[in-house]
């Protein structure tokens, strides 16, 4: 029996995690390592709290209590969480579990003092770390003082912060169990942390040591701040020595004190630059085994370091796997693409396999790899134009890694005499013909009506075989020379206008103006067009009464039911017809479609019918319309008036008409790559359909955790390794944590940019201008587009807005994103609608606080939060 209760830490290794907890089995685990030495002690295990647990069984039902709360409800869950906490603590240890703990303090000294410390089950895992979750007590002295501070660990299970952690992170309370570690204190000299990665730029060449004198509380609880040390290849390359005027010391009899430190050696520093550089030398062999970063506390006594616990670091963004040892720098395909979110594996290898160009998947997210086009000269200045006319925080980002000359060294070109590499197709003619557009939307829906023929008679692997031939005709369709001559026409066109108009005549941005209601753009038809539905809808007070309570996705087959029913399905399911493939995140496959989920339309269908009147649509597409072309009357009267006039103006109607007949065919592509990905997505859904029947998968929703490749094999096998499945759902959840970098290294450097501006106002928020002009309203925080409830006069604040956001735009005064550029679907969106607009604004959803009063502007790019 008591072999159940205690283990020495000298029998744990990391694999023990369910019976000693994270932290129990990482300490079994370091003590293992060669060279690292960690104070001797013991586990109390998991069983000793299952069978505390036993002791009041009226526990059960108070967690089941806290399992219904919502993490936000602070105050049920601080009442419920102290009222099991004090029912643990209350419980009498039995005589059996006391006795197998005292036994284990006679082998290392029942009057010695101790560490003890909390070890949950759900700690320090991979991919998610519970630092100070749970509770650790210092220099406890006496068996009677042991026991009483193991019921506490038991009962800081269920502090408040732990519990609202694991609701957070969709952690069952039932599932997580605690151990709790027993150590010999060590009396340090000085202790601290060592992170064997920078935590802040995720770098994982540089290691970082915070040190204090004392023991490692005095750092941990922010009493002092610690000297700061960065070790790069075996080296110090930084440090910052505090004035540490505080310090936390082990009492003889037992607790701690905090103790003022002598005037002069206040500034000393706590370690010598020989002592970090060993330190992170320790620390590299932990790391090496196991596997990833480690968050190492450590303290040290006379001249020997001491490991007192070592966790992963959660935070850093993972590296794309190259095979090889080069340096890589990566490009964020979701910046471009305007979803950040992480993608799940179905979603990243479809997406890989239709890409133009390889890409590189970590942490849920794709890259694309830069460093070849960033070595060569004749490449690098096109690719940093480029990206830096579409989000200058890309460009910055890359100068950033540019300017260290050692990282991308530059090679000559193959071929001088070639154009750059990935530069832009050769231009339209100077003329263009607007047919060319109908061309090439009829050549998609050609292309799109014979894949929906050829694959209906498909299934199985032959499926599979058929999908990677459809994926070349995607790639085919997508490359044409016709087709990315038309894109970059009406980009070309914009960039043109915009900088000669402000050459010439002093205006910025004039072309936000001059491509509204631009034709055959596909996505501002689409906001527009579920205006038309909204006013189908508005004169039946029946079915508005009826979709304001609609909460299942069978609602269309109620509403013929109704009074008016009839006309507004068949309105809905027109609507649905053109554009049901969209949703937002629509890059990544497994997305539910509106067609789907026809539910997340109808709370935007509703604000439609209570805040436009009947025929808003054309209306709004007339006036800006008009507004155009009143606007290019008056730039060519202006730039006639001045010298060498109509040569300037011909030049400017040159490019006028070309971007009105190229700007809106912009957004098509991604309609036909989105309305493919819905045909592929319902063939391999029957698939999963089958296989459900068939037993092979418990849910058809699992496919979307395998890759193409891996569904292929599960297809052909009727087998699947139902561990793989439930350790990536495990992964796509973490994902979530992680906020993906524009641009990443191969040394984990995640370099966010900076506009490196100085003619904005004191505090306000910088971005940059992709829709001009000046806003003020109420801010509407909105992280889900089910979740918004606008008025007129609102502006919206978003992460993100691809192009099934932009129903939402047709409503709104303005647009405030954190991610996006000026040629990104939001942009063009909001020029389309003559929206303010600025984007690439840092951490906007979380400095704007929903509902405070801002100011936009999207002619110069920041952003007032007003009084």
């Amino acid at each position: 029996m008591t072999e159940q209760y205690v283990l020495d830490l000298q029998d744990v290794d990391e694999k023990q995690g369910a019976v000693v907890g994270g932290k129990g089995a990482h300490l079994g685990g370091l003590s293992r390592i060669e060279g690292i030495q960690v104070p001797g002690g013991f586990c109390v295990t998991t069983d000793a709290f299952r069978r505390i647990m036993a002791e009041a069984p009226s526990i059960d039902e108070r967690i089941d209590q806290l399992s219904r709360l919502s993490p936000d409800d602070r105050e049920a869950i601080r009442t419920l969480s102290g009222q099991i906490r004090r029912t643990i603590e209350g419980i009498a240890i039995p005589v059996v579990l006391a006795a197998a703990i005292t036994r284990a303090l006679d082998r290392f000294g029942v009057q010695s003092a101790y560490a003890v410390r909390s070890s949950a089950t759900a700690e320090d895992l991979p991919t998610a770390s519970f630092a100070g979750q749970q509770d650790t007590y210092l220099n406890v002295v006496g068996p009677t003082a042991i026991l009483q501070h193991v019921s506490r660990c038991w009962a800081s299970l269920f502090t408040e912060r732990a519990v609202t952690y694991r609701q957070r992170n969709g952690i069952d309370h039932r599932t997580v169990h605690m151990a709790v570690v027993v150590q010999r204190m060590v009396i340090p000299h000085a202790a601290g942390i060592l992170f064997t990665a920078d935590p802040v730029t995720g770098n994982r060449r540089v290691a970082t040591v915070d040190a204090g004198f004392g023991l490692g509380e005095a750092l941990v609880s922010g009493l002092v701040n610690p000297d700061v040390f960065k070790v790069r290849d075996g080296e110090v390359v930084a440090k910052a020595i505090a004035a540490k005027q505080r310090a936390v010391h082990a009492l003889p009899a037992g607790g701690t004190q905090e103790v003022a430190i002598d005037a002069q050696q206040q500034e000393q520093p706590a370690l010598t630059d020989a002592q970090v550089v060993r330190l992170v030398q320790l620390g590299r062999r932990i790391e090496a085994h196991f596997g990833r970063p480690q968050d190492i506390e450590w303290c040290l006594g006379g001249d020997d370091f001491r490991i007192v616990q070592s966790r992963p670091i959660t935070t850093l963004f993972p590296i794309p796997e190259t095979g090889d040892q080069e340096n890589h720098v990566y490009v964020s395909v979701g910046h471009g693409q305007m979803m950040t979110d992480p993608m799940k594996p179905l979603g990243l290898s479809m997406w890989q396999l239709t890409a133009m160009v390889p890409m590189h998947e970590a942490g849920g997210r794709l890259f694309v790899d830069v460093t070849r086009r960033l070595a060569s000269p004749a490449s690098r200045a096109g690719l940093l134009d480029v990206l830096g006319k579409g989000d200058p925080l890309i460009r910055d980002a890359l100068e950033t890694v540019l300017d260290r000359d050692d990282f991308v060294p530059s090679v000559p070109d193959a071929d001088p005499g070639r154009p750059p590499a990935g530069g832009a197709p050769s231009p339209i003619d100077t003329d263009p013909d607007p047919a060319i557009v109908t061309e090439l939307i009829a050549r998609s829906q050609e292309s799109i009506a014979a894949l929906e023929r050829a694959i209906r008679t498909k299934s199985g692997p032959t499926l599979f075989d058929f999908l990677l031939e459809a994926f070349e005709e995607h790639k085919r369709v997508l490359g044409d020379p016709l087709n990315l001559q038309a894109i970059m026409a009406g980009m070309e066109a914009t960039w043109w206008l915009n900088d000669k108009l402000q050459e010439w005549l002093g205006e910025k941005n004039v072309a936000d103006t001059l491509t509204l209601s631009a034709p055959d753009n596909i996505t501002s038809e689409m906001g527009l067009a579920l205006l038309d539905v909204a006013d189908v809808i508005r004169p039946h007070a029946e079915v508005v009464a009826f979709l304001q309570g609609v909460e299942d996705d069978g609602f269309l087959d109620e509403l013929a039911k109704l009074a008016g029913g009839t006309e507004a399905r068949d309105a809905i399911e027109a609507y649905l017809d053109r554009y049901g493939m969209r949703c937002v995140g629509e890059i990544d496959i497994t997305r539910p479609r509106w067609r789907e989920h026809p539910t997340t339309l109808v709370p935007v269908i509703l604000d439609h019918v209570r805040n436009f009147e009947p025929g808003a649509a054309e209306r709004r597409f007339e006036q800006g319309r008009q507004k155009a072309q009143h606007k290019e009357q008056d730039v060519l009267s202006r730039l006639r008036a001045l010298p060498d006039g109509d040569r300037k103006a011909d030049e400017a109607k040159r490019m006028i008409d070309r971007v009105r007949a190229f700007i809106g065919y912009r957004e098509y592509p991604k309609y036909g790559i989105i309305s493919r990905y819905f045909v592929y997505k319902q063939a391999l859904l029957k698939e999963a359909e089958r296989l459900v029947a068939a037993g092979v998968l418990p849910e058809k929703e699992d496919i979307f955790h395998l890759t193409f490749q891996e569904l292929r094999d599960v297809v052909c096998s009727n087998r699947v390794d139902g561990r793989l499945v439930q350790e990536r759902k495990d992964a796509f959840r973490s994902y979530h944590a992680l906020t993906p970098p524009r641009v990443l290294t191969s040394d984990g450097e995640a370099l966010t940019g900076a506009y490196r501006r100085d003619d904005v106002p004191a505090g306000a928020l910088v971005g940059l201008p992709v829709s001009t002009g000046t806003v003020e309203g109420r801010a509407r925080v909105i992280l889900d587009m089910a979740d918004a409830d606008l008025e007129a006069g609102d502006i919206l604040v978003t992460p993100f807005t691809d192009p099934s956001w932009s129903p939402l735009f047709v409503g709104i005064a303005g647009l405030v994103t954190e991610v996006g550029g000026l040629m990104t679907h939001g942009a063009v969106i909001a020029r389309e609608y003559g929206l303010p607009a600025v984007v690439g604004v840092e951490q906007a959803t979380r400095l704007i606080r929903d509902g405070q009063r801002i100011r936009v502007h999207g002619t110069d790019g920041y952003v007032e939060i007003l009084p």
